[in-house]
């Protein structure tokens, strides 16, 4: 038996086990009362979402599956009112005692028109926007919160700009077209034929005769919409998170994706980062940059980090911290730390610190005074 056959067989045999007990409306994340438009719109995210040659998940083909078939139902009217009223019992019933389940992949090319690779979908512009966050939620990973301003179909006329869909007629003077023939006499005896849009319905092949009175008949309302962005841990700057359908509705086309680049936000006096590296200022005193020190720096996840110098510190000296860095993308190792040292002299040296430096340098605390003195 050929592959492609055995392949086929092998997605029926999962539909036939898959749909016994599954709640359609759930399955293509709905409530009863979603339209056709909704039910439509919900088959054609999901479908693409678990097609087997984009997802390679492990239950993806299950879930390709289950949704075809619960479109397959609910896009049906008559089916859907069984289905309502008596469930997929009901529906065997209809069908003579055993359901007769179409191939998956046959209601996908039927839905889009071709293969998944060879879809020609008109779409709505993408949006692309920086997305600025902390250091300190890269280091980490994060989940933020955020809201969009766009634009969706009317939730009262679902895009058609109608009151009711009693209200949408073909439209008279191009019968429904959306062109018209238009004759002109250039001089006796001759006249040329034109073919231009309809002015009446705009090239729609329909009229409406009483506007939806929630949106007044522009198909379209401003909506606020709330989304979560995912943050991954050590993820480069400029990294894109792609939202996929969620521009601009209209009922002409289907919606662009909506594309955020995640950058650090610029901080004066705080972390810096280059790639996995991450690089911090560090001011010491004039003592610490001569005798050493020991200190604790509290890392952008809270863990403390000991600075420890033992020998003369230079203003600009750059002390490396191996794996003290950004985490690295992808991977799970991390960078490495890069501490500058900024040494501070002090405005004014009291009497005990100048008898100490003299001593220290092997000068005669009393020449120094003299010295003074004379100046």
């Amino acid at each position: 038996m050929a592959p492609v056959t055995l392949l086929l067989l092998s997605f029926l045999l999962i539909f036939a086990v898959l749909v016994e007990a599954a709640d359609l409306y759930k399955t293509l994340e709905l409530d009863r009362s979603a339209s056709e438009q909704d039910i439509r719109k919900a088959y054609k995210k999901l479908s693409r979402k678990y097609h087997p040659d984009k997802n390679k998940d492990a239950d993806a083909e299950e879930r390709f599956v289950e949704v075809a078939h619960a479109y397959e139902v609910l896009s049906d009217s008559t089916k859907r009112q069984i289905y309502d009223r008596h469930g997929e019992e009901g529906l065997k019933a209809h069908e003579g005692g055993q359901q007769h389940h179409a191939n998956p992949f046959d209601i996908f090319q039927s839905f889009f028109g071709g293969g998944f690779a060879n879809q020609q979908v008109r779409r709505g512009p993408t949006s692309v926007s920086e997305f600025e966050v902390t250091l300190a939620d890269i280091y980490n990973g994060a989940s933020i919160d955020f809201m969009i301003k766009k634009r969706i179909l009317c939730d009262h006329c679902r895009g058609t700009g109608a009151a009711s869909s009693a209200d949408v007629h073909t439209c008279p003077a191009c019968d429904g077209r959306g062109v018209r023939i238009v004759q002109q006499q250039i001089f006796p005896g001759m006249i040329s034929q034109a073919q231009v849009t309809c002015n009446e319905c705009g090239g729609r092949g329909r009229v409406i005769t009483r506007k939806c009175p929630h949106c007044n008949g522009a198909k379209i309302v401003d909506h606020t919409q709330h989304y979560t962005l995912e943050v991954p841990r050590g993820a480069p700057e400029g990294h894109e998170v792609v939202f996929e359908g969620e521009g601009d509705e209209s009922p002409d086309w289907e919606p662009g994706d909506v594309v955020l680049r995640v950058r650090s936000r610029k901080e004066k006096g705080a972390w810096k980062r280059k790639e996995s590296g991450l690089y911090w200022k560090e001011t010491i005193g004039i003592e610490e940059a001569l005798l050493g020190f020991e200190r604790n720096l509290t890392h952008l996840d809270g863990h403390t980090v000991e600075l420890k110098r033992h020998a003369v510190t230079q203003p600009g000296f750059v002390q490396v911290i191996k794996g003290e860095g950004m985490p690295i993308f992808g991977e799970t190792g991390f960078g490495d730390l890069f501490i500058e040292y900024n040494v501070v002299l002090p405005t004014e040296i009291s009497p005990e610190m100048r008898l100490r430096l003299y001593h220290a340098f092997g000068h005669d605390a009393d020449h120094g005074e003299h010295a003074k003195d004379e100046l």
